[in-house]
Parts: structure tokens; C-alpha cells; sequence
């Protein structure tokens, strides 16, 4: 084989391994990938940006971000379950970030400072009708005002809020602390009309001159199964119980307690039962604590207030001052199945929280609009019923019913709200975007990072709970703690100017273009040798393929 016959072989595939001088087999990109933390929130939050605002002290622009999306941060960083911090990376390393903790340290500050969301969107003569002041209602309301549009929200109740306001406990979520955002909400221009039960939408829209109309009226009512119950039989509901300690009218439950469900509500009447006196609330659930649908949060702070929970229970029979309840055991698929053992149990008082429905008679005449087996109503993608015009979201709908999802449905619905009244494009739904991948934990680098513990919220002693009434049980951080807490995301996937990369090129092939400007890579310089993709602790860079180019021998 002559000079001009080399075999170049090994040398290419050295080069595809590692890359050197002029040939280049891969070259590193800047790319921004996917937070789990943002692709887990189901208000569509941008977390991981808010963070970063909030660790450099920047909180106003930390709370304005996270109003692009959820207009009750102090609210959300009270009640909702997170699922943001169970999706956390962070999660891996040592423990997830306490995000909602900084949410509410935002959300609270905001009230103390007084500050107002702007609006610059033109107003655009469009006129719509909110029906249910609770969550979702709050949310497209507060989203349609910002896009330029008039807002009446009409809501059955004496307060705006909703199950916010009647179906949460106030040691959870302060009504103060609730109102405030309310009342930010309407202070942007949204009219809010109390006592106003709607009973016939079209009627009330065409009185009202509204050109679409968004139904938020949520599962207010508990549901009842059939239990026989003999006379003198005291049985509630859970939600009922919730709205009457509300209205100041909490009934009479006496000494012992028993709650019959498993879910967040379950737990909620449990915990109200012993504010109210109640020396023993026992929860009697029908499977065990692994399939049990309450927070596992919750269930904990209910186990540290002495709440008793009877798992694999059925009730079968209420009596007066006792009932009847079966043993169950799980199946394989996780289902309980009854063993035909009894026992019998003594009880003041038993509270039914076996889940809620909606009061939505009022629409079953409207022409176009259906629903499913279940009760809920149907909706397309963008959130329209069938009949044109008229968008409904929360727990009206199929989905998740949270707190969060409801505002969710509520931004989602003004955007199509919007488009839909919008010409030229009327009735055209908004594109979205393609989703960036999600970066999972094991494409992250962190040896820069240290152990840092997470900030713990202080809690109201156990022993003072129930002298102290329906007072909030968990403390905010302070502004200092909630500087530390945001320091300790690892942005995920996306470039917080470390420096790693630029420190670490042996080529001199990064370039710093300035505070939040980030780099760019110099490829005459760049070598492919990938230090900086195994440098960044963040996986914001990535090694993509390039064709490999070998110069042309001069001609003899």
C-alpha cells in the first residue's frame, strides 16, 4: 500500500471517539431541555425560572413570572400537593426542593407589599360570564382580564373562593390569606356578583350581552351511598360539616367521631371533628394505608393529631350511638373484598366523605351540551362543551380535581376563550408548542453540588392544635430561608452560567457573552473533545454528530 493509500481508519474512529485537531467527528450545543419539576405542574408553572429570580432576591419579578400561570401563589403554596417536589431531581440527591414553601413565601410578601399584577393587554370590547367563583372560575377570569377582555364572575355563595374557601380548613389556608388574592384579582377589573345562583345560563348570557361564557361551578355537593341508618341515626356529610363550621353553624358531633372515606377530604373532617371537641375521630377506610388516595402528608399530620384510622373497614349498618362494620381484604388487582366478619362500633356522630358531585341540573337542557356516565361534563380539547361558546374546566370536567389542576383548566380555557373570540381567527384553538425533553437525574453531573439540607416550615405544637382552634398549623419561611431554598435547584437541563464549561476548555473555544447572556461555542477552536459536555452539571449541553470532513490531498 503506497503513502497515497494509507488506511485512515483507526484515526477516524479515534476521532469519532474523541475528536481532535481539525477533524471533528461531534460538536457541543447549548440546548435547553425540560425541568420535571415545570412538566409535573398542572398549572403550567415555569418553577425552575421563579426559583432562579427568587435566589438572586429578585422577588417581585419571582412573583410576577409565576402569575403568568397561577394568579393564588400564596394560596397554591398553602394547599396544593406538589407534585412539582415529588418530580423534583433534587429528590435523588439528598431531598426535593420545598418549591411550594417559596411559593408562599412570595405570594404572602406580595400581599404585605401591596403589589398589583399589570395588565397591557388593549381592551377588546369582548364581554365574558364566569359562572362559580371558585379556582378555576378565579383563574380564566383573572387570565381573560389580562387579554383584554370585560369579566363578570357570578357566584352562588355569600364570599368568592368556592371549595377554596368552604371545603379547605382554615388551619390549612387562612381566609385572610385567601381574600387577598381575591380581592387582587378584582381590584385588575373583574366583577364579582355574590348570592347569584345562575339557573339559566342562556337567559343570564343574553340579558348580559356576554360573547362567551366559561361554567366553573365545581363538585360542591357529597355523595351518599346506601348505608341502612335507623332513626336517631346522626350521619353528615363531609362537605356539609366543612361548610357549616365555615358559616359559623358547625354541628353538634359529640364525643366520638366516626369519618367513612379515605381521600383528603376524609381527612380534613377528621382533624375539624377534633377542633370542634371531639375527644376520639377514628377514619374507617376500606383498603390499607398503600391504596388510601389522601396525601401521605396529610395522613401524617392527621396520625400526629391523634386521628385513628380503621383500615380495611366497610360500614354496613348505622345505628343510633353505634354502628356495624365488615372486615375486608385485598384481592390481587387491590380491591377489597368483604370476609363476612363484623364488629360493631360506638359512634355519636358519623361523617360520610365519600366524594363529591355538581350541582349541574341547571345545564342539562342546554342544547349541544352533554355528559358523561359519570356526571362530568364534556369538553373538547379546547375546553368547549358543544355548545359554541360556552367553555367550562375544574371539577366539572374528567381529570385530575385539584386545587392546581383547576387553575390550570382555568388559564387553558381563557386562551382558547380568547382565540375563539378573536377575529379573523374566531373559533381557531391556540397551537401549543412542542415540549422540550425532560432531563432526568441520571443525565445530571453534580460533583459541584453539596449536600444542603432542605428548610423545614415551622409547626404550631400538637398539643396546642386543638386549644387553638382552626389557626394556621404551618409557619412561612422567612426571606432568608427562602433565599437558601431556591438556591438549591439544580436548574435541570438548563444553563444557570456556572462557568464549568468555560473553565474547563483546553481550546479556549467558549466565549462568555455577559450576565444572562450565557456562551457560545468558537467551532474553528473546538476540537470535539466533549470536556465541556462532561463538565456541565446541568445537562445543558449535548454532543450532537457532524459528518466527518477529510481535506482533499493536493494533486501531483
Amino acid at each position: 500500500m503506497t503513502a497515497r493509500q494509507t488506511d485512515f481508519t483507526p484515526v477516524i474512529d479515534l476521532l469519532r471517539e474523541k475528536g481532535t485537531g481539525p477533524i471533528r467527528a461531534r460538536r457541543p450545543v447549548y440546548v435547553d431541555l425540560l425541568p420535571p419539576c415545570n412538566n409535573a405542574c398542572p398549572a403550567g408553572e415555569n418553577v425552575q425560572a421563579w426559583l432562579d429570580l427568587a435566589q438572586a432576591g429578585k422577588f417581585r419579578e419571582a412573583w410576577e413570572t409565576i402569575l403568568r400561570d397561577n394568579p393564588l401563589p400564596a394560596v397554591h403554596g398553602r394547599v396544593c400537593y406538589h407534585p412539582c417536589e415529588t418530580h423534583c431531581n433534587r429528590g435523588q440527591l439528598d431531598s426535593a426542593i420545598s418549591i411550594h414553601a417559596v411559593e408562599r413565601f412570595l405570594g404572602d410578601l406580595a400581599a404585605r407589599q401591596g403589589w398589583i399584577a399589570p395588565i397591557t393587554a388593549a381592551p377588546s370590547g369582548k364581554h365574558v360570564l364566569v359562572v362559580g367563583g371558585g379556582p378555576s372560575g378565579l383563574s380564566a377570569a383573572y387570565h381573560l382580564v389580562r387579554l383584554g377582555h370585560s369579566v363578570e364572575i357570578r357566584e352562588a355563595g355569600p364570599v368568592a373562593g368556592g371549595m377554596l374557601h368552604f371545603g379547605i380548613p382554615a388551619y390549612r389556608l387562612p381566609r385572610d390569606d385567601l381574600m387577598n388574592e381575591v380581592h387582587r384579582i378584582e381590584a385588575m377589573g373583574v366583577k364579582i356578583t355574590l348570592d347569584h345562583k345562575v339557573e339559566d345560563v342562556l337567559a343570564e348570557q343574553r340579558a348580559g350581552g356576554f360573547d362567551a361564557v366559561f361554567i366553573a361551578i365545581g363538585t360542591q355537593l357529597g355523595k351518599r351511598i346506601e348505608i341502612p341508618a335507623r332513626d336517631a341515626a346522626h350521619v353528615v356529610d363531609a362537605i356539609t360539616l366543612l361548610h357549616a363550621v365555615e358559616t359559623g353553624d358547625p354541628p353538634c358531633l359529640g364525643r366520638r367521631v366516626i369519618v367513612y372515606g379515605g381521600g383528603n377530604t376524609a381527612i380534613d373532617a377528621a382533624r375539624t371533628a377534633r377542633r370542634l371537641g371531639a375527644d376520639e375521630a377514628l377514619i374507617v377506610y376500606r383498603r390499607d394505608r398503600a391504596h388510601m388516595p389522601a396525601q401521605a402528608f396529610e395522613t401524617r399530620e392527621a396520625l400526629s393529631e391523634g386521628i385513628k384510622i380503621k383500615w380495611l373497614s366497610t360500614i354496613t349498618d348505622i345505628g343510633a350511638g353505634e354502628l356495624t362494620v365488615e372486615t375486608m381484604r385485598l384481592d390481587p388487582q387491590g380491591r377489597p373484598q368483604p370476609t363476612g366478619q363484623f364488629e360493631t362500633l360506638s359512634a355519636d356522630s358519623v361523617v360520610l366523605a365519600l366524594g363529591q358531585h355538581s350541582d349541574s341540573g341547571f345545564l342539562r337542557n342546554v342544547p349541544g351540551v352533554a355528559f358523561t356516565p359519570d356526571g362530568s361534563l364534556v369538553v373538547d380539547a379546547g375546553m368547549m362543551t358543544g355548545r359554541p361558546g360556552i367553555f367550562a374546566g375544574g371539577d366539572l370536567v374528567a381529570g385530575e380535581r385539584t386545587v392546581t389542576a383547576a387553575v390550570g383548566h382555568g388559564k387553558k380555557a381563557a386562551r382558547h376563550i380568547d382565540a375563539w373570540l378573536r377575529p379573523p381567527i374566531a373559533q381557531a384553538a391556540p397551537q401549543a408548542g412542542l415540549k422540550h425533553p425532560v432531563v432526568g437525574f441520571d443525565q445530571l453531573n453534580l460533583p459541584i453540588f453539596a449536600d444542603a439540607p432542605r428548610s423545614v416550615q415551622r409547626e404550631l405544637p400538637v398539643a396546642e392544635r386543638q386549644d387553638r382552634g382552626f389557626t394556621e398549623t404551618t409557619a412561612g419561611l422567612s426571606e432568608a430561608e427562602a433565599r437558601y431554598e431556591a438556591r438549591r435547584c439544580l436548574s435541570c437541563g438548563n444553563c444557570f452560567e456556572c462557568d464549568q464549561c468555560y473553565a474547563a476548555c483546553p481550546e479556549q473555544a467558549i466565549v462568555k457573552l455577559g450576565p444572562g447572556q450565557r456562551y457560545r461555542f468558537l467551532y474553528d477552536r473546538c476540537t470535539g473533545c466533549a470536556v465541556c459536555f462532561e463538565q456541565c452539571p446541568c445537562h445543558a449541553i449535548e454532543m450532537i454528530a457532524e459528518p466527518i470532513r477529510v481535506a482533499s490531498e493536493p494533486s501531483t
